[in-house]
């Protein structure tokens, strides 16, 4: 009886959430399934747009994969995993981030009736590791490397990798204008290929194919007085010289408290005042610089002093473009004008300031010290010119990684029907349950090709079919031809991606699979019931400075 009466144990606070064992696991699959179903459509060069409105009523149109998950303000803590890939795979190669997501949902969704049938999950992450070694084994196997000795080889896959990049973007119609230019423009970057020495400004006006790439340093023109209109806005050759220095007079009241008894003693502290201006601007003539720029303000005075003597400044100068030029047209930025050397000045071959839609830009050409490009892109809304950078991204960090990583393999979902047939032959030499998972990877690759055609709206069930057929007849590179509603090889019709894209596509969603099948419970802890301070007793009202409290009716 004494057995019968044991108290219970109370572990968790109350209100705690628990849930665990097998239902909790096919919840998580669940979860992980909406995300796919919402961004499945944005996949392929037919894919379709998502317009999202955050809650400070901010637009954001766009197919990017990591993008649309990253507005989507996802809460639920296993489908977090799949915003957290997509943003590796964009951080890592740029492109393919919709894909990821993908097929990480579809392996889950895949196993998902093994583990409806008690299979363990230990043995389903097993299996579906080992089905991802052979997968990469089997790319590595089938990659072809395209010689960079040859360098207009070299351009042409650059062009094709980057042009495969934005066939699904919403500038699809002008890849081929893009290509060349991000190809240009990654080119012109030094060994390391540093991505933030390319800069995009947008530039509201015209039309995609007035977009531009300029060899240099471009930004806006910054805040200036009137007497930057009498300025020289073009140099041969110029000395440079970066400061963050503020050059100009402040009020007496914002620098210091100062008592004086009459009013020369007054003059004389604005004299001082003066005169230090004036030394510093001084120096910075004496220097032989022709084009100044701070990051702090240039005052009237200051900007009326240069242009009297055919200097140009520019001041509140951001810190992205001090950078830019700084790396680009040598020299260092300047906290003080007392010993401004030929050392520490900047050079470039030619500096001009030019109208570019509604805006003037101040651009520097001929960097020698450092490799630098600005892509000035043109459109009309502002999303578009948004979303139009994201793609240029995208294809930016393609054309880096192909340089790096010369291989590639066919796109279209060829690779993956190929990597789908491999693993389905595989499975059959496999003894006991991983056969089955296997088997059943094998089948959600299928998701790639199958997406693209019903994004394009064809018969994806016909379509798979013969690229069952092409693939068990040898015909590796066969995928969906968009253009023809049909299958072609396309290797031959340059639809081309890095291995490295494919590569990091598998390997972190089948991470994040392995990840999901791990976590059997979750611990929910509840909320606390008011998230402002304890209310205030009314003993305690009118209490304060350490004085007691009054009682109530004296």
């Amino acid at each position: 009886m004494a057995s019968m009466m044991q108290p219970q144990i109370i572990l968790l606070k109350d209100g705690t959430d628990t849930s665990q064992g097998k239902p909790q696991l096919i919840s998580n699959i669940n979860a992980c399934q909406l995300i796919a179903d919402a961004i499945q459509t944005t996949l392929g060069p037919r894919g379709m747009d998502k317009l999202i409105v955050d809650s400070t009523g901010r637009t954001t149109i766009s197919n990017d994969g990591a993008t649309i998950m990253k507005r989507l303000e996802v809460v639920h803590p296993a489908a977090k995993t799949l915003v957290d890939i997509a943003q590796s795979q964009d951080a890592e190669v740029g492109d393919g981030t919709t894909t990821v997501v993908l097929l990480a949902t579809e392996f889950l969704k895949q196993v998902k009736l093994f583990i409806e049938d008690g299979v363990h999950p230990r043995v389903i992450i097993k299996s579906l590791r080992r089905g991802a070694e052979m997968a990469l084994k089997k790319i590595h196997n089938l990659a072809v490397h395209v010689k960079s000795e040859d360098a207009s080889e070299q351009r042409k896959l650059l062009e094709k990798c980057a042009m495969t990049a934005m066939s699904s973007k919403l500038i699809s119609s002008q890849k081929g204008f893009f290509a060349k230019i991000i190809v240009d423009a990654v080119t012109m970057l030094d060994d390391l290929l540093p991505l933030d020495m390319i800069g995009i400004k947008k530039v509201a006006g015209g039309g995609l194919q007035d977009s531009r790439l300029v060899a240099g340093v471009a930004f806006k023109k910054t805040f200036s007085y009137a007497g930057f209109e009498m300025q020289p806005k073009r140099y041969q050759d110029p000395k440079i010289v970066l400061l963050n220095v503020e050059l100009e007079l402040k009020a007496e009241k914002e620098n210091a408290e100062i008592r004086i008894d009459n009013v020369k003693e007054y003059q004389a502290v604005v004299d001082a005042e003066w005169k230090i201006l004036y030394d510093k601007l001084e120096r910075i003539v004496e220097s032989g610089a022709k084009v100044v720029l701070s990051k702090l303000p240039i005052g009237d005075v200051a900007t009326q002093y240069f242009a009297d003597r055919d200097i140009f400044c520019a001041g509140r100068v951001q810190e992205e473009d001090m950078k830019r030029t700084l790396k680009a047209c040598g020299g260092s930025i300047q906290t003080s004008v007392q010993d401004l050397k030929d050392e520490i000045l900047g050079t470039c071959e030619l500096f001009v300031e030019e109208q570019i839609g509604g805006d003037r830009y101040n651009i520097f050409t001929g960097c020698s010290k450092a490799k630098t490009c600005t892509i000035i892109i043109r459109g009309g809304a502002q999303q578009f010119m948004e979303e139009t950078e994201r793609s240029l991204h995208d294809a930016i960090m393609i054309v880096r990684r192909a340089i790096k990583n010369d291989s590639v393999v066919a796109g279209g979902g060829a690779i993956e029907m190929e990597l789908s047939r491999y693993l389905r032959e595989c499975s059959r030499s496999i003894y006991g349950k991983e056969q089955l998972i296997i088997g059943a990877m094998a089948m959600a690759l299928e998701i790639i090709p199958r997406q693209l055609c019903d994004n394009a709206g064809f018969d994806a069930t016909n379509i798979l079919n013969k690229l069952r057929q092409k693939h068990a007849e040898g015909g590796t590179w066969f995928g969906v031809d968009i253009n023809r509603e049909d299958i072609a090889d396309n290797f031959e019709a340059c639809v081309w991606e890095p291995v490295i894209m494919k590569n990091n596509a598998i390997t972190a969603a089948i991470e994040a699979a392995c990840l999901i099948l791990s976590v059997d419970e979750t611990i929910k802890s509840p909320k606390s019931s008011s998230d402002g301070p304890p209310p205030i007793s009314r003993d305690m009202a009118g209490r304060g400075r350490g004085r007691p409290a009054i009682p109530r009716g004296l």
